[in-house]
């Protein structure tokens, strides 16, 4: 048998040279981000500081959409709100054509409020109330339902509505990733997913449009995408043919890595993410030779968020101080810990100086200023000697950090966004311990107690 052919593919390697001691330097100073000047930043807004890059956030969405619209003719981005839901971020991603996917009452909203119509939304997440169910139902939002329990309530909520709300079922299946991602969704390979299939069909009560899959995340491997996109197609086909009930979209998520390096790769990131263009050719191909007539090929929604904005984010920090720890290695103590980077436990970010420095580089362990061991942010980085004062920015933040971050210690710092011209417009402010009380309460019994008045001595 004659086996497909496949083009050949070329890419260029980013590993760089090693020292002598096997480490890759990242002794290149970056003074600017998109034009502005860190120091200015740093100065204008504070230290540390988040900044986002419009210019890179709209170029990563045309990128995006060019890789998959030149290989596929229906296609639709949904930007993934917990990825990065502030709302400058969300409007970009809108103008630009995106939808919004959300997983909770608090994303949908949001949503809701930076102008997204309703029937552009789609509600992922195993905890949706039934308040928020009747919100998204009124307004024609797709519901992705995820477990029977959410069925049978949105069943019973459904007969109370003039019409019948748009769902789509979250498929989970084996498509070779492991361990597989079971948690969401009905299982195709048990029976679960066409038993929650036909049961929307029968109730009458639903109308039943797509079909919803993620697979994982980070992926860095594009097969099992081919696995799944064939796997909802014939899904897809059965509602067709068994249930006379076509299927408008599939929707194949996300997961799609960025090109940061993970922790323990010897190769980063830049070498070992595939690219937008080959995830896109897989899905392509797998549909267009699933059996559909052109006229019959469904929607392909994508749930792109980490590899949207992933590398548009910087944050901008200073150098606290110096130390050498007991075994004698180099220690360098910054002003932002894992309380602002969470993704320090996944990835190791580049790190570069952002001014002039010595051209002596050394291994270094870098910390954040937090008193607890595990804000580590880097545990071995080959930086020239910095010194207190110095300043440095982290590449590659912008997927995750400013939905994970928590006030732990230190408050949460400001965030700038640079528009095309290097502009920057602070698009949420630093906070303030008059800001993080605002919700607290205090009992009668633990307020100060009333200092009772005291009458002046007499005379005898």
């Amino acid at each position: 048998m004659k086996q497909r052919y496949e083009r050949p593919l070329i890419r260029k390697l980013n590993a760089g040279p090693l020292n002598k001691f096997g480490s890759r330097s990242e002794a290149q100073a970056v003074t600017h981000v998109d034009g502005a000047a860190v120091e200015d930043l740093l100065a204008e807004f504070g230290s540390p500081l988040f900044v986002l890059s419009e210019k890179q956030l709209r170029r990563n969405y045309q990128q995006a959409v060019r890789a998959f619209r030149t290989r596929y003719p229906r296609v639709q981005f949904a930007w993934s709100y917990k990825t990065n839901y502030l709302n400058a971020v969300c409007r970009v991603f809108h103008q630009e054509g995106a939808w919004a996917e959300v997983v909770s009452g608090f994303e949908y909203q949001k949503a809701l409020l930076n102008g997204v119509p309703g029937p552009q939304i789609l509600f992922n997440g195993p905890g949706k109330s039934r308040a928020e169910l009747q919100l998204a139902a009124e307004n024609d939002s797709v519901i992705h339902l995820d477990h029977f329990d959410e069925l049978y309530e949105l069943l019973g909520l459904a007969e109370g509505l003039a019409r019948r709300p748009r769902v789509a079922v979250r498929v989970n299946l084996d498509a070779g990733v492991y361990p597989q991602w079971d948690r969401f969704g009905f299982n195709l390979e048990n029976g679960q997913a066409w038993n929650a299939i036909s049961r929307i069909v029968a109730s009458g009560r639903l109308e039943l449009v797509g079909l919803h899959c993620h697979i994982g995340t980070f992926m860095l491997s594009t097969k099992p995408y081919g696995v799944a996109a064939q796997k909802l197609a014939d899904l897809a086909w059965s509602c067709l043919t068994q249930l006379n009930t076509p299927i408008q979209y599939l929707d194949l998520g996300g997961g799609f890595p960025s090109t940061n390096t993970l922790k323990g790769a010897y190769l980063p990131g830049t070498d070992t993410a595939p690219s937008l263009d080959e995830f896109a050719e897989v899905i392509a191909d797998t549909l267009h030779r699933a059996g559909f007539r052109p006229e019959e090929l469904p929607l392909l929604i994508l749930e792109a968020g980490r590899v949207l904005v992933d590398d548009a984010g910087y944050l901008l920090g200073t150098v606290l101080a110096t130390k050498r720890l007991a075994d004698g290695r180099r220690a360098t103590i910054l002003d932002f810990g894992v309380n602002l980077l969470f993704t320090s436990f996944w990835y190791d970010h580049r790190i570069s100086p952002a001014g002039e420095f010595s051209h002596h580089t050394e291994d270094t362990v870098l910390f954040g200023p937090m008193c607890m061991n595990i804000d580590q942010l880097r545990e071995s980085v080959n930086l020239p000697l910095l010194n207190r004062g110095d300043q440095v920015v982290v590449h590659k933040v912008g997927a995750y950090n400013m939905t994970q971050w928590m006030q732990f210690i230190s408050l949460r710092p400001a965030i700038v966004l640079l528009d095309a011209q290097g502009r920057p417009h602070r698009i949420r402010q630093a906070e303030t311990v008059e800001y993080l009380q605002q919700l607290e309460e205090v009992p009668g019994h633990l307020l100060p107690a009333a200092v009772a008045p005291t009458r002046p001595a007499t005379a005898e």
